[in-house]
């Protein structure tokens, strides 16, 4: 044997994996296709200081103090005004169900009351479950509060600018009022470990088979699409709430988590959550040729629900084509569900909508991988 090196035979080994890159589109797509995802994930979606975020005005007064201060702070950038509430009732359901960020209530007698120089109270409650989507935010009203009156404290209401603070704000941060990270990171990753484990245990499903020369004998039984990818998805359910089971003990014991709503509905959700990832992980089955395809599928999935559905990031701080992406995703819905029932205490009734849409992306995962399931070896 020639133990010298051989630019001859070095060539042709580089050819030989030239040749087999060119061959394997999927792997040499996932190769460019990754970096040019997690480039422009990361360049143009994710925003750690999210503005225009959706807010709702209680105004008990409508006086001119009022108007400007409430111009002042829609000028900061960070609030947009989306709904005009008629009492308080209302405006804690709109924070229950997730419809806005914020509600500011302007109290009744809020001019008369500055013009007094009584410093009058603004309040300002916030949809705290994720802190880092608020903090700027409510910061912003406390710096606007100093210049927000200046253009009206002028002549004969010289006065309130030497007075000191004209108005008092008050800030109540509901559902995770010490802002502790936990609260809101802990609950998501059961939704981020059952999407990466589910997706990936059930895309090398069929492909397995194909490898290790049993697709022969499933293809021989007398059974339908649909009977095999549902027989193979059914076992992992048991597996994923062994998972669920495991992050909400941890979540009560090591974290403290607050468990305020229903464990049973969280369940119920996780149910069809599983089923939803184990369908999208059959179908990246059905469609890889082998085991290394399959899993490059599944992190092709993975990597924009962990970026787009608002666990590492203020969802509400991404533009609107990322979000449009984010809604399509169920992990975006199920981290809503979640936060939702244990730090607000959702009900079914308020969490109808965001379950609707997993069991919709279930559906249609599973159809894909029906249609895609091959009952040959070709």
């Amino acid at each position: 044997m020639n133990r010298r090196f051989s630019i001859t035979r070095f060539a042709a080994i580089v050819a030989k994996e030239f040749v087999q890159m060119r061959r394997d589109r999927m792997t040499f797509g996932m190769m460019v296709g990754i970096p040019m995802m997690q480039l422009i994930l990361f360049g143009f979606a994710i925003n750690s200081d999210p503005k225009h975020l959706p807010a709702a005005i209680l105004m008990n007064d409508h006086g001119p103090q009022a108007r400007t201060l409430l111009a002042a702070i829609q000028n900061t950038g960070y609030f947009e005004m989306v709904r005009v509430l008629g009492s308080e009732r209302e405006a804690r359901e709109v924070l229950e169900h997730g419809e806005v960020q914020f509600v500011v209530t302007i109290p009744a007698d809020f001019s008369r009351d500055l013009l007094r120089g009584d410093q009058p109270k603004l309040l300002v409650e916030a949809d705290a479950t994720d802190p880092a989507a608020t903090s700027n935010a409510i910061s912003s009203v406390r710096s606007v509060l100093t210049t927000a009156l200046q253009s009206d404290a002028k002549g004969p209401l010289a006065y309130l600018a030497a007075a000191g603070p004209a108005v008092e704000v008050r800030v109540h941060a509901l559902y995770n009022p010490e802002a502790i990270t936990q609260y809101n990171i802990v609950p998501g990753l059961m939704g981020v470990v059952l999407t990466m484990t589910m997706v990936m245990i059930t895309a090398l499903a069929i492909t397995r088979e194909r490898e290790r020369g049993t697709m022969e004998n499933l293809l021989s039984m007398p059974t339908r699409p649909f009977e095999v990818l549902l027989g193979k998805i059914v076992p992992y359910i048991l597996v994923g709430y062994v998972q669920v089971c495991l992050i909400l003990l941890a979540a009560r014991l090591l974290f403290h988590v607050p468990f305020v709503g229903n464990i049973g509905l969280i369940f119920l959700v996780a149910f069809v959550f599983i089923t939803a990832n184990l369908a999208m992980g059959i179908t990246f089955s059905t469609l890889a040729r082998n085991q290394l395809q399959a899993v490059q599928g599944s992190f092709f999935f993975f990597l924009p629900s962990l970026l787009l559905s608002g666990f590492m990031f203020p969802f509400r701080g991404m533009p609107r084509w990322a979000q449009t992406i984010g809604e399509v995703l169920p992990l975006t819905h199920f981290l809503r569900i979640v936060r939702g029932v244990l730090l607000k205490g959702n009900t079914f009734d308020d969490i109808r909508l965001q379950l609707w849409q997993i069991v919709v992306f279930a559906a249609a995962a599973l159809v894909i991988g029906v249609k895609r399931y091959r009952r040959t070896l070709d």
